[in-house]
């Protein structure tokens, strides 16, 4: 019988500690994908209504009843109130208090809520876990409508791409969350609150132990990228590959890795963004060496040379 999440009252695959199987791994990736699509279909719907917000803050947390009387103009307006409903039902909107915290509170996350109890948290997210032991992650955004982080790029000397961590957006946060359910720690998206906080529910890990040495973390999909091509400040840049886009995937360092119920290891939060296609056609090397490890993940910098060609 299918679960429903106790907050969002929807249909959900993960609780605890224990892992969905094929079925329920593949309904949740689908969603990621609907999800990252329905927004697409909003952010161009609302651009023809005139609505092109600097921040998609306002975007994502669009409600139906917003545009509720002008849908009954048709055109551009009907096509909006559709891409809302659309959205809404992969991301919808849940009430803050529903989760037992109080908006109200000037630090509403100071102390536990009736149920849910802290158990983590940093600079992005801070991590709770319910009475089944499933861990919900609350995304706060910044001041202006930032979220969760991103990679910004700029051209080093020679083929070097050098990699920044910037503050992110809602569309980067959502496809980070797709990454850590596919290269990581099951993941769903339980909704996000009126105030524009992003809730994540993941399947519940212990802890590694503290300064583990996770510099091989699975090498044959998030692969270690050569310094001499690509420098971040985050810890162990890796390429992985979505919808056979080459990202970087980086922060995968001890705190951010899990012991799953069979245990292995699992990633529960990272810093990604897709590699610049500008900037990898000015580095023949680099692009080069990422088509050599799409095929083969343990493809050296430079390719073999045919000893008749020497």
């Amino acid at each position: 019988m299918q679960q429903e999440d106790p907050f969002s009252g929807r249909p959900t695959h993960l609780q605890g500690s224990r892992l969905p199987g094929a079925g329920g791994q593949a309904a949740v990736l689908d969603s990621h994908r609907q999800r990252l699509r329905t927004l697409d279909q909003l952010v161009e719907a609302a651009r023809q209504c005139g609505i092109e917000p600097d921040k998609d803050l306002d975007i994502v947390r669009l409600a139906e009843d917003e545009v509720i009387l002008l849908e009954s103009t048709g055109g551009e307006w009907a096509a909006l109130g559709d891409a809302i409903r659309a959205f809404r039902r992969y991301l919808p909107i849940v009430p803050f208090e529903t989760f037992g915290f109080s908006s109200d509170d000037e630090d509403p996350f100071e102390v536990d809520s009736v149920h849910l109890r802290r158990i983590g948290g940093g600079v992005e997210a801070l991590a709770f876990v319910d009475a089944r032991h499933s861990v919900y992650k609350f995304f706060l955004f910044r001041e202006g409508g930032d979220v969760g982080a991103t990679f910004s790029f700029r051209r080093g000397e020679g083929d070097l791409l050098e990699a920044v961590a910037v503050p992110g957006s809602y569309r980067r946060l959502l496809e980070k969350l797709r990454l850590t359910h596919e290269f990581g720690i099951p993941t769903e998206v339980v909704g996000i609150t009126p105030e524009g906080i992003l809730v994540a529910k993941q399947t519940f890990g212990r802890a590694l132990p503290e300064k583990t040495d996770v510099s091989g973390l699975d090498p044959e999909r998030l692969i270690p990228i050569p310094s001499r091509f690509l420098r971040a400040d985050r810890d162990h840049p890796r390429l992985a590959f979505l919808d056979g886009v080459p990202w970087l995937v980086a922060d995968t360092h001890d705190r951010n890795v899990v012991i799953d119920e069979t245990g292995a290891w699992r990633v529960i939060d990272l810093v990604a963004a897709p590699l610049p296609a500008e900037s990898l056609a000015q580095s023949t090397l680099f692009r080069d060496w990422i088509e050599r490890a799409r095929q083969d993940p343990r493809a050296d910098v430079l390719a073999p040379v045919d000893d008749d060609e020497l």
